[in-house]
């Protein structure tokens, strides 16, 4: 019973910080990467869709990406998708395709994306710790239900509490690593 908690409890919180890793992708750092459009939904044939399935997207170097939709009448739509996502650059429409031309980042913008990482990461502390709460209350209602002593429901917790600790741990590691990536010119 206790090892199906530990094992719910390491599920949610990994997925906390898969979730926060997803979100560190749309951030930019020194070198564009196509994942910055990764939240951008275009309407394709009636339905919304990701960017990525309506067209050919890559970074063609370090400051640019360029959008090919496989349907040139979707070029419109993705320039005003592009633009309401304010992902910080206009698109250039050429008629065959769009490019993103991004400038290199300031030191402000730069502060300014480590500011949102810090945020995501503290989202992803905030979900790990309401994954702490969910498997002490199972605990607590198994020895409500004297399915457990109190001296097993108190260790459980104790090893809620260190599953807790490793992956608050692994956060702090993350958001480290990519505040470095994020600062590095």
């Amino acid at each position: 019973m206790l090892n199906e908690v530990y094992e719910f409890c390491e599920e949610k919180m990994h997925g906390s910080v898969e979730h926060m890793l997803s979100n560190f992708r749309t951030l930019r750092t020194g070198k564009v990467t196509t994942k910055i459009l990764d939240n951008i939904r275009v309407e394709s044939y009636g339905s919304m869709v990701p960017l990525d399935q309506a067209a050919s997207v890559l970074a063609t170097d370090a400051t640019t990406i360029t959008i090919s939709p496989w349907d040139k009448s979707m070029l419109n739509v993705i320039e005003k998708a592009i633009m309401k996502a304010d992902i910080g650059v206009n698109p250039n429409n050429n008629g065959t395709d769009i490019k993103l031309f991004f400038p290199a980042m300031t030191i402000d913008q730069r502060h300014d994306t480590v500011k949102k990482a810090k945020g995501m990461a503290e989202d992803a502390k905030v979900g790990v710790r309401n994954d702490r709460k969910k498997a002490n209350d199972k605990i607590k209602v198994l020895e409500k239900d004297k399915l457990v002593t109190q001296d097993d429901s108190k260790s459980a917790q104790d090893k809620v509490q260190k599953i807790t600790d490793k992956y608050i741990a692994k956060i702090d590691e993350l958001l480290k690593n990519k505040e470095q990536d994020i600062l590095t010119v």
